[in-house]
């Protein structure tokens, strides 16, 4: 942006028919000073930058709008509470473009959805949130009573009675730890020198062993689950065995006589199954058994010769 420009943008830009009678340069070019911001002015509203203050759904498509979004929202003033003004602001949702209104509320420091939303009410476990149990305004009410305030007064000193000793306990124990701060810082040093040497030894490990990630400490767990685990040691020594029978066995051997009854009893019954089936004629014979018919039948003629 060139200076010229810039100084326009700020609004520090004189031109030449400006004068000093003819007042600001607000006036000079007839706008407001907030430019925008005050296109309502004329209607005692005032266009701002509001945040939302808690987690709200919306009451045009009820999605949860979060703490903290920002809306460009209509300030404008509806009432007074004694001498502080009650402030409104009337927005539009970015999820579906409803109007959500929103007072200041000075009597409780709090702010009320009028219309176009519905507070999300979020409670929290007191003992989960590590925070104190405020008393509730019927308790506020009765502290005014002399009598309830003293049995409440007598409530919390046998509370502070039963807790003392803890209380000391813990007191003891902070100072002891907080009286030699260069002892504390000492020790606190020397552990983490043992921890740095620690994983620098189970990296070292993990190299040697040729892994690319460290290595955790071995464990009670871990020796249980590997002693638990069981491998068929069997299979592998049957396997081992068949293949070593087989790489020592020579591709050329003969069957052996046994080995030769079962083939020749095996094509005597494939030849008196096809045998019955061409008969019956449910079967087409085949190439194969073309040409053993055709040697059945020139041994016979041999024969008969």
């Amino acid at each position: 942006m060139s200076s010229l420009a810039a100084a326009r943008a700020d609004n520090f830009y004189y031109p030449p028919e400006w004068s000093p009678k003819k007042g600001s340069l607000n006036k000079f070019h007839g706008q407001h000073a907030l430019r925008e911001r005050a296109r309502k002015i004329d209607q005692g509203i005032l266009i701002i930058r509001f945040e939302m203050p808690f987690n709200i759904w919306c009451g045009g498509c009820n999605s949860m709008i979060a703490k903290g979004v920002r809306f460009n929202a209509e300030k404008k003033q509806v009432g007074n509470y004694y001498s502080t003004k009650i402030w409104s602001f009337s927005m539009k949702s970015a999820c579906c473009k409803h109007e959500i209104v929103i007072h200041t509320d000075p009597k409780n420091c709090e702010y009320l959805i009028i219309s176009g939303a519905q507070r999300k009410n979020e409670d929290f476990d007191v003992e989960d949130a590590e925070t104190f149990a405020l008393p509730a305004d019927e308790e506020r009410g009765k502290l005014s009573d002399p009598f309830y305030r003293l049995e409440h007064q007598e409530e919390d000193l046998q509370k502070k009675k039963e807790a003392e000793p803890w209380l000391v306990r813990l007191q003891k124990v902070s100072d002891s730890r907080r009286s030699d701060d260069y002892g504390l810082n000492r020790a606190l040093r020397d552990r983490l020198r043992g921890q740095k040497k620690k994983i620098v030894e189970e990296e070292r490990v993990a190299r040697k062993m040729g892994l690319g990630i460290r290595l955790l400490p071995p464990s009670q767990e871990d020796a249980e689950s590997a002693a638990a685990a069981r491998f068929s040691s069997k299979f592998e020594r049957n396997r081992k065995d068949r293949r070593a029978a087989i790489k020592a066995s020579s591709i050329f051997d003969l069957p052996s006589a046994s080995r030769a009854q079962d083939l020749q009893s095996k094509r005597r019954k494939i030849n008196a199954t096809t045998a019955s089936a061409l008969l019956a004629g449910r079967v087409k014979p085949s190439s194969w058994a073309q040409k053993q018919e055709s040697v059945i039948a020139s041994a016979l003629v041999r024969a008969r010769r």
